[in-house]
């Protein structure tokens, strides 16, 4: 465990450095939920209390190597592509969105932001998302919003739909079994809210 909770505090541990932060539990009252104090404190890594988390500091240099074994079929996280089609920009994500990879989707939901209208986020290829890679996701969802758009999520793995529910989130993000059954769904004449139901992936 690197957090150690208390009554109604919780202690972040870096994993490098063993420095620490302390700070109350947020909203969720899951002792296994993390990721509004990594967040807010400008740490990174998983939004669950089971690590790896690593203070700033820590989080420029690369990791010392320890860490996790990524599981088969993981990889370092990136964009396989970016398709405009009509009024909607699809991103295509591949591998584990994290802090050493995220500029990597900051980029390409910038570009998509600035393309205007919808957003889908094609998470088939993804398999782990930290705190890093969320935090993206809803910046981009309120980005969406604020402009009178939708962004919509296809195909989030199992570990991704279960970190969205645990922190409450899957209610906010539209998500759909397939990039055509979004793109149905965002075409003009189809109403804008109202969220598909993911299957198993």
């Amino acid at each position: 465990m690197t957090v150690v909770p208390h009554d109604h505090l919780m202690t972040l541990i870096c994993d490098s450095c063993g420095d620490t932060v302390t700070g109350p539990t947020c909203v969720l009252p899951d002792a296994e939920v993390v990721w509004t104090l990594v967040s807010e404190h400008g740490w990174s890594g998983s939004p669950f209390a089971v690590g790896p988390h690593r203070c700033p500091h820590c989080s420029l240099r690369p990791s010392s190597g320890g860490g996790q074994v990524p599981c088969e079929g993981h990889g370092p996280g990136g964009i396989l592509g970016i398709d405009h089609l009509d009024d909607t920009t699809v991103v295509a994500a591949t591998g584990d969105i994290d802090l050493d990879t995220g500029d990597t989707l900051r980029t390409a939901l910038r570009h998509a932001a600035d393309m205007g209208g919808h957003v889908v986020v094609d998470l088939t290829d993804v398999h782990v998302i930290d705190s890093t890679g969320l935090g993206l996701l809803v910046r981009a969802h309120r980005e969406a919003r604020d402009r009178g758009a939708t962004l919509c999520l296809v195909r989030p793995s199992r570990f991704v739909r279960t970190v969205l529910h645990t922190m409450r989130l899957d209610p906010v993000f539209p998500i759909y079994d397939s990039r055509d059954e979004a793109l149905a769904r965002l075409k003009p004449d189809r109403p804008l809210a109202g969220a598909g139901r993911a299957t198993g992936s």
